[in-house]
């Protein structure tokens, strides 16, 4: 094993922000933390839960916030959204296609 190659084990002070402090070992002389067992929200039952909302609910209602969007175009007029919303006029821009197709080839 190499020689003189680990720090020094030393007895550290361990400070929080809520003013207490232990000792416990370490490399350096003093630490300080922003929580430690006696002021830590869940052990102390002060936790408050932020997010009140689901991520599924998150989803839709930016998916409902997005719906009214409308794409515009380069010259900055509102775009016409000829995109099928139902599997009916999907299959009639489909027959079109399929006609259109059919009657060129002929």
């Amino acid at each position: 094993m190499k020689q003189n190659i680990h720090p020094d084990y030393l007895e550290m002070v361990v400070t929080c922000a809520c003013g207490n402090t232990f000792t416990v070992g370490g490399s350096r002389p003093t630490l300080h933390v922003d929580v430690c067992d006696h002021c830590h929200p869940f052990i102390t039952g002060t936790q408050k839960f932020i997010d009140a909302m689901g991520r599924v609910d998150k989803f839709m209602a930016k998916r409902q916030a997005a719906s009214g969007y409308v794409k515009k175009n380069k010259k900055g007029q509102t775009a016409v959204d000829k995109t099928p919303k139902s599997l009916k006029e999907m299959l009639e821009v489909k027959k079109k296609t399929v006609k259109a197709a059919t009657t060129t080839s002929v």
